[in-house]
């Protein structure tokens, strides 16, 4: 019975720690490990199986794709290795790219798990509306020359709140079964840049949680009724129907930062 008991017993040499990553994600191949290609999980997982002498697991609360670009993703581990967070933090900025940064370390319960204790995402897209595009941002923006009716647009972002189905709006790749998310806030702002000398329209989206492709396909939606391609009828009939050939071309990775995932005892961000 005493050795029974003893394999229950929980091995308090192991600490889990909650990672806060930002990275430029164009020179990756998306979250998720892949053989033989660049992915930021497989960078960290190696960064951290260095530090920790061990393979490691490490836990994102959701794969980016590849070219979307992060400023609070969070990712979970569990080291054997007697760290102290900024010890960690340093540790691990040390062995991986420079596009790759853990701008926070800190120790998180047992339970807790970077993908299932999120309860909420936020998505950020950026779009320069210039004749002109900055190098700065060429990166990390869509550019859209063309006039956008804002109003419009503003009208047709109210339509995604609310539980749908979003099979529509997302890939056909998708591995997940369940299709049901609960969309909590869309809104749309206009900002001034100098550097790219012209205005950036931010989109941002918050959810429990989002499809692969879900958020550039709404926002590809968004932008063809600013462009006078869609109407909110049609974009009211693409989410009641479900219908995938209604729904417009998905814009491009480059704009999509994924701006922050939500926990248990968080505020809620304010947009």
């Amino acid at each position: 019975m005493e050795n029974f008991l003893s394999d229950l017993q929980i091995d308090h040499s192991k600490m889990n720690f909650k990672l806060t990553l930002q990275y430029d994600g164009t020179d990756f191949h998306g979250w998720q490990m892949q053989p033989a290609l660049r992915t930021v999980q497989g960078e960290l997982t190696a960064a951290l199986s260095l530090i920790d002498g061990r393979d490691v697991v490490v836990h994102g609360s959701g794969r980016t794709d590849a070219g979307v670009h992060a400023e609070g993703q969070v990712a979970s581990v569990v080291m054997q290795k007697e760290i102290i967070p900024v010890k960690l933090r340093a540790a691990i900025n040390g062995n991986v790219g420079k596009d790759l940064r853990a701008v926070e370390v800190e120790t998180a319960s047992e339970d807790f798990h970077a993908r299932f204790s999120a309860l909420e995402k936020t998505y950020r897209y950026r779009v320069v509306t210039g004749q002109v595009i900055s190098p700065f941002w060429v990166r990390y923006a869509l550019q859209e020359a063309r006039a956008l009716d804002l109003e419009l647009m503003r009208e047709s972002a109210q339509l995604f709140l609310g539980t749908h189905d979003w099979t529509a709006f997302s890939s056909v790749q998708t591995d997940s079964e369940n299709k049901t998310r609960t969309v909590k806030d869309v809104t749309i702002k206009e900002v001034s840049d100098d550097r790219t000398r012209s205005r950036i329209l931010e989109l941002t989206i918050s959810a429990d949680g989002f499809l692969r492709y879900m958020v550039r396909s709404i926002v590809g939606t968004l932008l063809a009724v600013g462009r006078g391609e869609m109407d909110t009828k049609l974009v009211k009939q693409t989410i009641d129907e479900g219908d995938r050939s209604l729904v417009a071309a998905t814009a491009p990775a480059c704009g999509l930062t994924l701006v922050s995932v939500r926990y248990e005892g968080d505020e809620r961000p304010i947009h």
